[in-house]
């Protein structure tokens, strides 16, 4: 495989999901960020912020060899225009990481910890599309959470209720 065929292939895959995650931080109001549809599920706010964040995970696994869960800072924001603004910063450090990594680079091992210990160590490669599919499970939360609020819900791989009228021609 050529040298950074794997970014690639991964980078397509982020592009591919990122104005439908966009649309879906977009419409979030920072004062339902304290909304839980149960009481063991996570809040609107926190589940929101997750996913804003997630792309910076890509762009750390391939600049650095771990990522420590006890000393990472958590982002506070005031709006949700500071949401899409740390997500789509977010998105273009990942982008920029895919564009240079190595196919090399990515068969290198990663380390998540809590402080200090080592909870898992895998090849950067397979963690990446771990991530990717982790942050489309959690917008996919995320979009249950927006319908319960009755927040319209975008097109994401087809048609939404809220954006197109179903037809029942299938």
């Amino acid at each position: 495989m050529d040298q950074g065929t794997l970014g690639k292939t991964y980078l397509k895959e982020l592009e591919a999901e990122v104005t439908a995650t966009r649309k879906c931080l977009e419409r979030i109001p920072v004062e339902l960020f304290h909304y839980k549809p149960h009481e063991k599920s996570m809040e609107l706010g926190y589940l929101t912020i997750l996913v804003a964040e997630m792309p910076n995970w890509i762009t750390t696994m391939i600049e650095q060899p771990e990522i420590d869960l006890a000393t990472g800072q958590f982002f506070k924001p005031a709006s949700t225009a500071d949401v899409v603004k740390r997500f789509d910063e977010n998105i273009q450090g990942a982008k920029n990481a895919l564009n240079k990594v190595t196919d090399e680079a990515l068969l290198e091992p990663f380390s998540l910890k809590r402080n200090g210990e080592v909870l898992y160590t895998a090849p950067k490669l397979g963690q990446i599309g771990s991530t990717l599919n982790h942050l489309v499970h959690h917008r996919g939360q995320l979009t249950v959470y927006m319908r319960l609020n009755d927040i319209p819900v975008p097109s994401i791989y087809g048609p939404s209720a809220d954006e197109q009228k179903w037809q029942n021609d299938f």
